[in-house]
């Protein structure tokens, strides 16, 4: 009985110890296996991490790297552009008269109410076509001709009103990559001295000079670009108006010549 009992202790310490070593070896394998997959996954957002920057973080870094120097002139010169852009595009949108309704109200004004009426007409109406009329409408008491040289005159005087603060952007335009192209040869002067001082051509040496200098004419054509659709449009709006302007000049005077017979 002793002996059984003897033998059932040793198979239990026999079993017991072999569970043990198996969930050791089951341990192991399950904290390699998630060693595994942790580093797989810190490889893997490291890999996404640069896919995942947005445009304006490639940007901000690509602008930091460009160096404070000029890349500022360049920033300066987008931020004052893009103001007068922005104010151009504000004053002319507001300058935009509909000149189909405002010529047929002046014409019924001049036919039911006289001079009067039509020159109020355009003091309640907004843009430089209705401010023409009114010149012109003020001066008909005198004569055509008198009317006709008051609505020349005035309208030399709104043409100079829409294309004001112009001039300035395209100065943005011409100063923006100008500036860039300095940078660029600045930086290569740079990365020629390196050169000279080390006695030998490294392309690790002078990358870094070489990148600056790339930088700043890239930011400096984007800048010019920008600021040129906006100069584009500008200029359109204002021929537009103009156009107008003219147009409803000659309307005005005919209208004036109909009224006096």
């Amino acid at each position: 009985m002793k002996k059984l009992f003897s033998i059932l202790a040793l198979a239990g310490l026999f079993v017991l110890s072999t569970n043990t070593v198996n969930a050791k070896a089951t341990t192991s394998s399950v904290v390699s296996n998630l060693t595994t997959v942790a580093a797989t996954t810190m490889l893997v957002q490291d890999d996404a991490a640069p896919a995942d920057r947005s445009f304006t973080q490639v940007l901000k870094e690509q602008f930091i790297k460009g160096g404070a120097g000029f890349m500022s002139f360049v920033l300066i010169c987008l931020i004052l552009g893009l103001a007068v852009a922005i104010e151009r595009i504000i004053y002319l949108n507001l300058a935009t008269t509909n000149t189909s309704k405002l010529k047929q109200q002046v014409e019924d004004a001049l036919a039911s109410g006289g001079v009067e009426a039509a020159k109020e007409v355009c003091r309640n109406t907004k843009g430089p076509v209705a401010s023409i009329y009114y010149q012109g409408l003020d001066r008909a008491g005198e004569s055509v001709e008198a009317a006709e040289k008051a609505v020349i005159s005035y309208g030399g005087v709104q043409m100079g009103q829409l294309e004001k603060n112009v001039s300035w952007l395209s100065l943005f335009i011409a100063i923006a990559p100008m500036l860039g192209f300095m940078g660029t040869v600045i930086g290569m002067i740079q990365a020629f001295e390196k050169i000279s001082a080390v006695g030998n051509l490294s392309a690790s040496l002078i990358a870094g000079d070489i990148q600056v200098a790339l930088l700043t004419t890239v930011f400096g054509l984007i800048t010019a670009i920008i600021l040129q659709i906006f100069y584009n449009y500008i200029i359109a709006k204002i021929d537009s108006i103009v156009n107008d302007m003219e147009d409803s000049s000659i309307t005005l005077i005919d209208m004036l010549v109909d009224h006096k017979k």
